[in-house]
């Protein structure tokens, strides 16, 4: 079992085992995902050393880039390079397909086009994100993107048209008003029935075809693999072929 750090100790192995297994020395163009997982994968590749020379890291949002700068890593930008080796980035959930639900830090448009840009996509999360179907655990909804002209009449469709009556405006924390992207648009999180979330892609494309939509957080068909730390110290590997079972790590 771990021992103190409990969810903070299996996303560090998540983190730990992704890099070891898919940051190979000779890969110069590395994307660096968003999320509470992330900083771990910093961490693990910074321990790569000289490795990282010549390498540059391309961020998905503040806080990655915040990451890139802090530990001294090269900065780059998808204008700049638009084919990746890798990224890595966390999830809100991963069904058994490696289907992910991503957006709960409004974080999606770029994490998206990130995960594109990379030869290879890799999901790094605790045991919690693991699910079979997606809405199992992440209960919150889809994270929509939007144009603040289009919010209301987008979140009108979802809840009479689209079957997600729940659809809210996700509102700020620290502020009053809205939550705004790093983009300018808004989030609108827009729950769904395990009917819809049984196939993703097709509901991927319902809602890109609302007006004003700028990114969906549904990564369908995306992954070749997913790290997921468990509670006893092990990593679950998770493959885009469907295997599952033990993945190997080094010790801490």
């Amino acid at each position: 079992m771990l021992s103190g750090g409990g969810i903070e100790e299996s996303k560090k192995l998540a983190a730990y085992a992704a890099v070891d297994n898919h940051v190979e020395p000779h890969h110069k163009f590395i994307g660096i995902g968003s999320g509470s997982t992330v900083p771990y994968v910093v961490d693990r590749i910074v321990a790569q050393g000289k490795a990282n020379d010549g390498r540059v890291f391309l961020p998905t949002g503040f806080q990655s880039k915040e990451l890139i700068v802090k530990a001294g890593l090269t900065l780059g930008d998808i204008d700049q390079y638009t084919k990746l080796d890798v990224t890595i980035d966390g999830a809100d959930e991963v069904d058994r397909h490696l289907n992910a639900i991503k957006g709960g830090g409004a974080c999606q448009l770029r994490e998206k086009v990130l995960a594109e840009a990379a030869e290879t996509w890799i999901i790094v999360a605790d045991y919690r994100k693991k699910s079979d179907i997606l809405g199992t655990s992440w209960h919150q909804g889809v994270p929509i993107e939007i144009s603040p002209f289009a919010y209301y009449r987008a979140l009108l469709t979802l809840k009479e048209n689209l079957g997600s009556p729940k659809a809210t405006l996700r509102m700020a924390k620290a502020k009053a008003g809205p939550v705004v992207t790093d983009n300018g648009n808004f989030v609108i999180d827009a729950p769904f029935s395990e009917a819809d979330y049984k196939n993703p892609a097709e509901l991927l494309t319902k809602l890109k075809m609302i007006t004003g939509v700028v990114e969906v957080g549904l990564f369908c068909g995306m992954a070749k693999a997913a790290y997921f730390g468990n509670e006893n110290g092990s990593v679950t590997l998770r493959k885009s072929d469907g295997s599952e079972g033990p993945a190997q790590i080094e010790k801490l």
